[in-house]
């Protein structure tokens, strides 16, 4: 009798809590915000591992790589060497013709870290109803001219609930209102171990 009660609390904060609690992967995220004032795809040789493009630049692949980073997970060693075990499923869902793996840009592209996410962590159906995200989820779209992108989940919402997205679509790492402007292609969860 004394349990009833307690579940009924239990379920009647948890979608609540969940939807609004942040995650370390998103303060991550957030913290790039005001650092990362521009977009800048040129390809660049990088050191590896903890190879990065100056702080102040980079593109949408780099906001998650950084992320990570902060929670001591490189995307770069991970997805260089996921790549270089399993190279046919990587060139079978990557979008440009390559001879071997990349440890200089194999992380800074979208198809290949929406492979690893789906083969190392949660593939998710993409969906328009937007308690389906959570914060520190990883969402892919399609943009208009057929190019690919990547955002973090934030712990924020609209006045709706629909969450905001950290990323960097061409003007710097930005939080907005972008879940639902572009045709959503994949939706992740991905802990590091």
């Amino acid at each position: 009798m004394r349990l009833l009660p307690v579940l009924l609390f239990s379920l009647l904060i948890a979608p609540a809590f969940s939807a609004t609690a942040s995650t370390p992967l998103v303060a991550a995220a957030r913290s790039q915000v005001g650092v990362t004032l521009s977009y800048d795809p040129r390809y660049e040789r990088l050191t590896y591992p903890g190879g990065d493009v100056p702080p102040e630049r980079g593109v949408c692949t780099d906001v998650v790589v950084r992320a990570y980073r902060k929670l001591g997970a490189d995307l770069q060693v991970l997805v260089h060497e996921d790549m270089k075990k399993s190279w046919a499923v990587y060139q079978k869902n990557g979008r440009w013709q390559m001879k071997a793996p990349d440890r200089n840009i194999d992380h800074r592209r979208v198809p290949n870290l929406a492979t690893f996410f789906g083969r190392h962590g949660s593939s998710l159906p993409p969906s328009k109803a937007p308690h389906d995200y959570r914060p520190g989820d990883i969402v892919t779209w399609l943009l208009p001219g057929n190019l690919t992108h990547i955002g973090i989940v934030s712990d924020k919402q609209t006045s709706s609930g629909v969450p905001l997205i950290i990323h960097n679509i061409g003007a710097g790492t930005r939080e907005e209102d972008i879940l639902f402007g572009y045709a959503v292609t994949g939706h992740y969860r991905w802990q590091p171990r």
